[in-house]
């Protein structure tokens, strides 16, 4: 019987050292697996984590600039590099995600057309079917509002993480290796799954509604006013300190309206800004309706005031069906005047502001409809249940 039992045990043990030859990287499921230790005969269970997937979609920007030298901070051409370059340099990747690229394309933030946001947004969806996390790599020029329409398409809850950089990665101090790891980092983390699409430089991260470009030069430049970053990346400490309001949303009402599967690219409506200032004339606002514009967000001054003949202006635009939302130029600050067909944007900034009036007027041509959409998805307050 003994020796019944010491020829089963060797049986087993050689059955599962055979398996474990063949399937070394067998998992028991998608968070972990179980493996066979044999030391001195006996059969041990340990977990080996498996990696979460996160790729890289990558659009070019300073983050893929080529300096023209070691030292050239400001001399450089935007998106330059290629992604799959870069990340085969950063040191480690492999301990935090399983991580692939894809090359969207390669340039500067400001050149991509609305249209070709779409597409952008459509992939990073594609990508989040397999993936555990995206991260959006792109210029910062207009990084806002990249950031902002993928915050208000992208139906998966799965975190998106956007990133760039101040400083072109061939340049010494650079920021762009360090952004670029930790937007992975955070991306990989599951820690902002239902924010929304966040912003990560400079190792913090905002929610994209709130955020803005700040200064022109330095790596700090994004900041959230007034209410500050969601959180930060310290080392290996991802610290979350608030969340958007949407992320206490039921799951089920958490996407908003604007599923981009349901529209082409050309149904993109076309929104503009004009912005107000000392006896700022009417002509930004009857150009852009002579163009074809469905909707003009204004600029205004303190909380968004408009001058004379704006106004008269914007008067006669409403009577051609053209919706208004109002915002201040000062940089924060909540906008509250609406009226007929004036939409107030609340503390929206213009930018903001205009990429929810385009994806709104491009579903809708309701007036009631979009500024109910903007008082609850475009919404920035938190609503707890009594």
């Amino acid at each position: 019987m003994q020796k019944w039992k010491t020829n089963s045990l060797k049986w087993i043990l050689a059955t599962g050292l055979a398996v474990t030859a063949v399937l070394p990287n067998l998992y028991a499921s998608p968070a972990s697996a179980a493996t066979v230790n044999t030391t001195q005969g006996s059969i041990v269970a340990e977990t080996v984590k498996k990696l979460p997937k996160v790729q890289v979609i990558a659009t070019g920007g300073t983050m893929a600039g080529q300096s023209v030298d070691a030292t050239s901070f400001t001399n450089y051409k935007a998106g330059t590099l290629l992604i799959e370059d870069m990340v085969k340099s950063l040191p480690n990747k492999d301990k935090i995600a399983e991580v692939s690229t894809y090359q969207f394309g390669n340039s500067g933030s400001s050149a991509y057309t609305m249209q070709q946001l779409y597409e952008l947004s459509l992939k990073v969806d594609e990508a989040l079917k397999t993936q555990d996390g995206v991260v959006v790599t792109t210029g910062t020029d207009t990084m806002e509002e990249i950031a902002y329409f993928l915050d208000l398409t992208v139906r998966s809850p799965k975190p998106v993480v956007i990133t760039g950089s101040m400083r072109p990665w061939t340049v010494i101090g650079t920021d762009a290796p360090a952004n670029l790891y930790n937007a992975i980092k955070l991306a990989a983390s599951g820690k902002t799954k239902y924010f929304g699409t966040v912003l990560m430089l400079n190792d913090e991260f905002h929610a994209a509604r709130d955020v803005t470009k700040s200064n022109s030069y330095r790596t700090d430049t994004f900041v959230t006013p007034e209410i500050g970053a969601l959180g930060y990346i310290d080392g290996d400490v991802i610290s979350v300190y608030r969340a958007p309001f949407r992320a206490l949303k039921p799951a089920t009402s958490w996407a908003t309206p604007f599923d981009l599967t349901k529209i082409s690219k050309s149904d993109l409506a076309k929104v503009e800004i004009a912005y107000s200032y000392q006896d700022a004339g009417a002509g930004a606002i009857s150009g852009y309706v002579a163009s074809g514009a469905k909707g003009i967000v204004t600029a205004g001054t303190g909380a968004g005031g408009i001058s004379k003949a704006m106004s008269e202006e914007r008067k006669a635009a409403i009577e051609k069906g053209v919706i208004f939302v109002t915002t201040t130029r000062t940089g924060s600050g909540s906008n509250y005047s609406s009226g007929e067909g004036i939409i107030a944007g609340g503390n929206l900034n213009a930018s903001h502001a205009r990429v929810m009036l385009l994806l709104s007027l491009s579903f809708s041509k309701d007036f009631e409809t979009i500024k109910g959409w903007f008082e609850t998805y475009g919404y920035g307050q938190i609503e707890l249940n009594k």
